[in-house]
């Protein structure tokens, strides 16, 4: 009898419950951008260095998902403890949010999100045996059928977003709390053919596609984490203005990003900073209107609720 296993980087389909299985037993670990396993060392910063750790136990298939639960008092405290104080503000500052909303009202749908990966494979290129589809939230391997034009890919085309305990897709609205639910988010976006190779990159300095980020804010103002390792201190420029950030970030080790931001709400450029870390680059943006920020950019899908954290209480 046949059956799929469930035990984290595993999930293979077998026939022999005897056959050994090499996967995670810990929990998956998310802490201040950096990403692993409960259950051993290493630590990367995308999500498609997390999917690329090697298991680190070996055992047998299951059918039955023995992981251990996450602990439970972070979840309880990211979730539910920001609750008393948005309950007061709801009934004190949301009719002056609601009273400005004309000029931040949610946004028309977007435009096409921005693809991180090459669009589609180099006919050129081989495809190796039982490869993988590279978009994310697809998981289709590659049966060496050459009907390929009849292939829908259904993916997610924007970055994964871990904020305050929830977990989702930049491109689409669902949010849940558990890692094994964010894996299961059908993909948003339909594509014909698969991608499992995609395009060789062109010699010379590599162009970097797109970074995670993530914000926190207060009541005047908004901090801003841009994930990327290594960057040129001496060549890195961010322009602020009022409603933009444009992005040139060399690296030391010959990678490049390049980027505009459409922020959501007015800023006071001269007001606001920046500063390079080892892993990324930490902005601190005043707002100009004391506006609540759901998103950081305009183009940004976002369920319509505005959340403002912070102590704007303190004296």
């Amino acid at each position: 009898m046949t059956g799929k296993c469930v035990h984290k980087g595993c999930e293979k389909t077998f026939a022999d419950p005897q056959e050994a299985c090499v996967y995670h037993p810990g929990p998956p670990v998310f802490h201040e951008g950096q990403k692993g396993w409960k259950c051993c060392k290493p630590r990367v910063l995308t999500f498609e260095e997390f999917l690329a750790i090697p298991p680190c136990t070996t055992g047998k298939h299951s059918t039955v998902d023995d992981t251990p639960v996450p602990e439970p008092a972070k979840a309880t405290e990211e979730i539910p403890a920001p609750a008393p104080a948005p309950a007061a503000v709801e009934t004190t500052k949301l009719p002056e949010r609601h009273a400005i909303s004309p000029a931040i009202a949610p946004p028309t749908p977007p435009e096409k999100p921005v693809v991180d990966e090459p669009d589609s494979d180099d006919p050129e290129l081989e495809i190796p045996a039982n490869a993988t589809c590279r978009r994310r939230g697809c998981g289709a391997t590659f049966t060496g059928s050459t009907a390929r034009d009849e292939e829908k890919c259904v993916h997610h085309p924007g970055q994964p977003v871990f904020h305050e305990g929830s977990k989702g897709w930049s491109c689409c609205k669902r949010r849940v709390l558990e890692f094994d639910q964010f894996l299961k988010i059908p993909g948003c976006t339909e594509k014909t053919r698969h991608m499992f190779v995609g395009k060789p990159k062109a010699p010379g300095e590599e162009k970097v596609d797109s970074v995670r980020s993530d914000f926190y804010q207060t009541p005047s103002s908004v901090t801003v984490s841009l994930y990327l390792k290594k960057i040129d201190k001496e060549r890195a420029r961010v322009d602020l203005a009022a409603n933009t950030i444009t992005f040139d970030l060399p690296t030391i080790d010959n990678k490049r990003y390049q980027d505009t931001y459409n922020l959501f709400a007015p800023i006071d450029s001269e007001k606001s900073s920046f500063r390079v870390l080892g892993t990324k680059l930490e902005l601190t943006l005043h707002k100009a209107d004391g506006t609540s920020w759901p998103v950081l950019r305009s183009d940004d899908k976002w369920s319509g609720e505005r959340i403002q954290i912070g102590n704007a209480g303190r004296a």
